[in-house]
């Protein structure tokens, strides 16, 4: 089986704490008729803290569209390479040994996508396969970490990087008072994350299944409208609630692999609010504490969009608490309403191993009991 190792996370210097991000709602709005409702549903998002690639001064200037892109540009080469570095290390794999890239992100656009640059850059093979990912905003890293997998299954001996570039702070628009314009401009926040998916060995991950499952009729509930000012950003009140219908499509995905979706032993779930999170333990009827990781990167760090994902599998890894053959499931929501998912078990290079050599002993085991019966003793018997 395929496996998604470590993932490597890093977000940019700048900091802004909700005391902040509410101050600054008052200041900035201060007779804007909705400005209570805003401020309490941006204190209940649970977010203590986001980075920023800029200073919080320049992040409220808007300097038009092509200089915001232009940033983007500059700060995703300035800050991919070394998460690139370390997701490689954590497979225990260099740069040569990449057989594709996928490349999500929402918040900026690049043509060529920055694999070109990569494979030109950090000596990744001129056979690279390149999937850059822009239209499924926050449901990307998982579809991210799927066509890794669906690769990994057409090509066993392949590996895949994949990389979330997301600057939700370049997106910020002034002009959009909106209740959900206030509320994205208090919970969005910014980071870039890779992580390898090994076609063999590996200590992470074993991916067993992935699915898609697109909600009816919500196409306009997370969407952008693209002005000559840039990327703005529209929610819907609704979206919250969409864990009532994608609920069942977890627990249908996990029916066809003959699991049952509440009782997993592991749940890496996009945090866009602490609304699905709560949902989504009510409708999977499994206790908070299970989407510990998720909450952990929403607290830290905010919505960071196609990354929320990596960084919540980040610190499943680095909470060292899943056993070998440990059951759970992978799932990112975004604009459609889409929801991306995935099945693995957690597997270590040691428990790997020992399946080996308990396979060749067995193997072995056999071939001497079928030649101890006679050449001309069938197979089957023995088996």
């Amino acid at each position: 089986m395929p496996t998604l190792c470590k993932p490597a996370v890093s977000v940019p210097e700048h900091v802004i704490t909700m005391e902040d991000t509410l101050e600054l709602a008052r200041t900035l709005h201060p007779d804007h008729p909705q400005l209570p409702l805003a401020l309490r549903l941006i204190g209940n998002t649970g977010v203590a803290k986001r980075h920023l690639v800029q200073p919080i001064e320049e992040t409220l200037k808007h300097p038009g569209f092509e200089s915001r892109n232009a940033m983007y540009e500059a700060e995703a080469k300035a800050r991919v390479p070394q998460v690139v570095r370390e997701a490689l290390g954590n497979a225990e794999l260099r740069a040569e040994d990449i057989d594709m890239i996928v490349y999500v992100s929402c918040t900026g656009f690049m043509m060529p996508s920055l694999t070109a640059w990569l494979i030109n850059t950090m000596g990744f093979p001129g056979h690279t396969r390149q999937l850059p990912i822009a239209q499924l905003g926050c449901a990307a890293g998982g579809a991210a970490i799927n066509r890794a997998h669906d690769f990994c299954e057409a090509y066993p001996d392949a590996n895949v990087l994949i990389v979330a570039c997301e600057f939700c702070s370049l997106c910020y628009q002034p002009t959009d008072l909106g209740v959900g314009s206030l509320l994205s401009n208090g919970l969005f926040g910014d980071a870039v994350a890779a992580s390898v998916v090994r076609g063999k060995g590996g200590t992470g991950i074993s991916l067993e299944r992935n699915g898609s499952h697109l909600v009816p009729d919500t196409t306009g509930w997370i969407a952008y409208s693209v002005r000559s000012t840039g990327f703005h950003f529209l929610l819907d009140k609704r979206v919250p609630t969409t864990m009532e219908p994608l609920a069942p499509a977890l627990r249908a995905m996990a029916a066809q692999h003959g699991w049952d979706a509440g009782e997993l032993d592991f749940y890496i779930i996009h945090a866009g609010g602490p609304r699905i999170l709560d949902d989504l333990s009510r409708f999977l009827e499994v206790p908070q504490e299970a989407f510990r990781f998720s909450r952990a990167t929403l607290t830290e760090y905010g919505n960071i969009a196609s990354a929320v994902v990596l960084d919540a599998i980040r610190r499943l890894f680095e909470e060292g608490s899943a056993a070998d053959g440990a059951r759970g499931i992978v799932a990112g929501f975004g604009p459609g309403i889409t929801a991306e998912m995935c099945l693995g078990r957690w597997a270590s290079e040691l428990s790997e191993a020992a399946l080996t050599t308990e396979r060749q002993v067995l193997g072995s085991a056999l071939r001497g009991t079928a030649a101890g019966h006679g050449a001309d003793t069938p197979t089957e018997t023995v088996l």
